[in-house]
């Protein structure tokens, strides 16, 4: 924990001029499991956080916890430190699927951690699903959603399972020992979700993401409207606005850079007009904000509507447009279609 936080503390000198430290609308620990920390090692984080950047009053700090984290204790601790906001890895209320991940905790701890945020007056936290299991594990997704909506969480998260190479479970597929739940899986336990979670009043405002009123993700949020962010750590990412960095994403190395006094990015992209314009409409249309565009660039894509895969919000001179629920099943298709037109906007 000291190495981590002595870490931090010395890219964070790297990143940010003294002279003008930003000041922080959204602060988020994540990108694994920061809980680990316990609730010492959140504190000093967020100290040595504050020695460089000022926290806007008001700001959302959410704190991405392991369930089997999550005690009396741990919470007080981390409000007092200023965490607001708890994003909770649940991932799933089937004790089967839970020991098939490999997870730690059951489905019980869960249901208690919730109870003890609350309890704390934690009152802001998000749970995360994943759902599109291998059928073999005979999970009920539909036994997930009602223990969410049971919970009533101000936010939901759902994420389809994704098998890569080169870890345990893309071995396993290798070996055939489990195999991929079929497209239509996948398709049906999302809008499954959708009709759920919308039926009980949850607005659908990001193709994974659902929210009670007021509860919206504001940190989240910001990437997908282009806001520039500070990234630290292993593996993170950052942006200025006009490039892209990114870390060593092994903790080693990115560790050990910091501590030969070297820079530990690992990369960087300069974003071109180009670019600029393709990320602007793949990340409109993750959203349920949607994209503006021109009467023309509508015209030619008509056959999108009539799928059922877009819809126009608004009237028709100044409306945008956005995905339906199939229409975020085939998002990566529909945004790279529309990146090559040249007339929207």
């Amino acid at each position: 924990m000291a190495d981590f936080i002595a870490s931090i503390r010395r890219e964070l000198s790297l990143r940010v001029d003294p002279s003008a430290p930003p000041v922080l609308d959204t602060l988020y620990l994540g990108g694994g499991t920061p809980s680990r920390l316990g609730s010492d090692g959140i504190s000093q984080l967020m100290d040595v956080v504050r020695e460089r950047v000022t926290i806007a009053s008001g700001a959302e700090v959410t704190l991405e916890a392991n369930p089997e984290d999550i005690t009396d204790d741990a919470v007080r601790a981390w409000m007092t430190a200023g965490v607001n906001r708890l994003s909770i890895g649940v991932q799933s209320f089937d004790d089967r699927v839970l020991r098939w991940m490999h997870r730690v905790h059951d489905a019980d701890t869960a249901r208690r951690a919730i109870e003890v945020a609350r309890a704390a007056g934690l009152s802001s936290f998000s749970i995360d699903l994943i759902f599109s299991v291998p059928e073999s594990l005979e999970r009920d997704w539909a036994r997930d959603l009602d223990e969410a909506l049971l919970i009533a969480a101000p936010h939901v998260s759902l994420y389809g399972l994704t098998i890569e190479p080169h870890t345990p479970l893309g071995h396993w597929r290798a070996r055939g020992e489990v195999a991929e739940s079929p497209e239509e899986t996948y398709e049906s336990d999302f809008l499954l979700a959708h009709h759920r979670l919308s039926a009980a009043g949850y607005d659908h405002y990001e193709v994974s993401n659902f929210s009670q009123a007021g509860a919206r993700a504001v940190h989240n949020s910001a990437y997908w409207q282009g806001v520039p962010y500070l990234g630290v750590g292993p593996s993170a990412h950052g942006f200025d606005g006009r490039v892209r960095r990114w870390n060593i994403a092994s903790y080693p190395a990115w560790g050990g850079a910091l501590q030969a006094g070297k820079d530990p990015a690992e990369g960087e992209e300069m974003l071109t007009a180009n670019s600029r314009q393709a990320e602007s409409v793949y990340l409109g249309l993750r959203t349920s904000d949607g994209l503006r565009m021109s009467d023309a660039t509508r015209s030619r894509v008509a056959s999108w509507f009539t799928a059922g895969w877009l819809e126009l919000v608004g009237d028709a001179e100044n409306g945008r447009v956005r995905c339906t629920p199939t229409g975020w099943l085939r998002l990566d298709r529909l945004a790279a279609d529309l990146t090559a037109l040249p007339s929207h906007s």
